[in-house]
């Protein structure tokens, strides 16, 4: 196929998938965890690599929070895959000025290029149908049209909004104009629209050249595209990050794609996709796409199932043994449990929200908290002391640093500790331990190729992790 332009890949990192909490939380949302039954890969790894076999493609240009830089850079890593740039922004907006701020970097970098617009979140069993249909997207994109992808329905979904296409495009292998976007409809009106071969599921997936959907902008929502660009301008960069200006980027809307140019434009194309997709955006999702027994039940890691039906079981630590069940949802995590039944999911988002009200560390964080250096786990706590184990990767560093409230003592249980205490430098091995008296300045490292185990037990009157005051650092942390 002729192919004028070479494809980006620009992939959405934004959200905080609270409908999968306890597993998604705001510190390490849905789209950096593993959620299939049988892959350890994240949803982010999966899709980087699944567009690996397109041709004639540019390196990913991948889009998230400023938190979550680490997590992308990491993750990437441990596929072997660098991305052309990581853009950083300080605040969520929706899809539009995502896309807008990677349409304006790609015709910076590139001159021009076809996008190809994922959300990292999207499960797709059939990878090879995915592929063709992206394909075949490419030949509208190059015509200068703005090409969504409709999923096939395979069931009156309420869940979903829905693409109308001009005319019927199931089962065919070209695209049609769109006629209109339809927000979830009821389950009478969903029911009516998989009969009905112009009715697609809206995938938000998208395919168009870089400077159209600019010039689309420009015409329909212009002052989105100003902010974009002067926000593009006052970027600034930050090691292999590129991190979006906050000043400038406040005054952005909150709009999706769909709202400011694919309702209004002239130019959208759907094509059908029958990819086996589902977004995964909650605990049924994952329940329909995992493997079932012959009761109807999934379950992952260590569960003891007897006499159920219909019940999705998730332990991330403890064992969970279930007697007599039916359709419920169960997810352990080591600080939260999620009982529910299925048809009451609709209420975690607004328990999400209450625990973020009542300032429970469980709606943000979670007990183990990735750095760029590696991990920590809080073991135990109280008043006045807490106890970690911190993982530090080979060959990696945690920030000179000093604290004005604690105190903390090291102790190696696995892997050697370069230790630099004030102006003493020396090495730790298993079993040897150390004490940092509060307010010294010190750093731990891990020279070795290894991962570097150890317990650290912190005491004194102020326990948060804000009280660090960074004097170097090799991630760009010190302020």
């Amino acid at each position: 196929m002729n192919n004028k332009y070479k494809i980006l890949p620009v992939i959405l990192a934004g959200g905080s998938g609270s409908r999968l909490w306890p597993l998604s939380r705001d510190s390490f949302p849905k789209q950096y965890i593993a959620l299939s039954q049988n892959n350890e890969l994240s949803q982010i790894q999966c899709t980087l690599k699944r567009i690996n076999n397109l041709k004639n493609i540019f390196e990913p240009l991948i889009i998230c929070n400023e938190e979550h830089r680490f997590l992308v850079a990491e993750q990437c890593r441990e596929i072997n895959i660098k991305p052309s740039s990581i853009i950083l922004e300080p605040f969520g907006r929706n899809t539009a000025p995502a896309i807008t701020l990677a349409a304006i970097k790609a015709t910076k970098n590139n001159k021009d290029s076809i996008l190809l617009v994922l959300s990292a979140d999207h499960e797709i069993k059939n990878i090879n149908n995915f592929l063709n249909t992206i394909k075949k997207g490419i030949k509208y994109a190059n015509e200068n049209k703005l090409v969504t992808f409709g999923i096939v329905p395979k069931s009156p979904e309420t869940g979903f909004g829905y693409i109308q296409s001009t005319k019927p495009i199931i089962g065919k292998n070209e695209a049609s104009k769109i006629d209109k976007f339809i927000e979830k409809p009821n389950l009478e009106t969903a029911k009516r629209f998989i009969l009905d071969e112009r009715f697609t599921w809206n995938s938000g997936i998208f395919m168009f050249k870089a400077s159209r959907i600019l010039e689309e902008l420009k015409k329909h929502t212009p002052q989105l595209l100003d902010i974009c660009i002067e926000s593009i301008e006052n970027s600034s960069i930050d090691l292999d990050f590129l991190r979006i200006n906050k000043k400038s980027f406040k005054n952005c809307p909150n709009i999706s794609i769909d709202n400011a140019v694919m309702e209004k434009t002239t130019q959208g194309m759907v094509l059908p996709m029958d990819a086996e997709w589902s977004d995964l955006g909650s605990w049924n999702a994952i329940l329909e796409t995992s493997n079932k027994d012959l009761n109807g039940n999934a379950v992952k890691g260590e569960v003891i199932l007897k006499n159920s039906n219909g019940c999705y079981l998730r332990s991330e630590k403890s064992l969970i043994v279930a007697l007599g069940i039916k359709d419920l949802i169960l997810v352990d995590t080591s600080d939260a449990i999620l009982i529910a039944h299925k048809k009451h999911l609709d209420g975690l988002k607004s328990v999400v929200k209450e625990l973020k009200e009542n300032q429970k560390d469980q709606a943000k964080f979670h007990k183990k908290v990735h750095r760029p250096w590696g991990n920590y786990t809080t073991i135990e706590e109280g008043s006045g002391w807490k106890v970690k184990i911190i993982e530090v990767k080979p060959n990696s560093s945690l920030s000179l640093q000093m604290h004005n409230h604690r105190a903390e003592h090291w102790i190696v249980v696995k892997g050697k500790a370069q230790v630099e205490i004030a102006d003493n430098k020396f090495l730790l091995k298993e079993n040897q331990s150390t004490f940092i008296p509060l307010g010294a300045k010190h750093r731990l490292s891990n020279p070795t190729e290894e991962i570097l185990s150890l317990i650290e037990v912190q005491s004194g009157n102020y326990l948060g992790e804000d009280d660090i005051i960074r004097f170097k650092d090799y991630y760009g942390r010190v302020k």
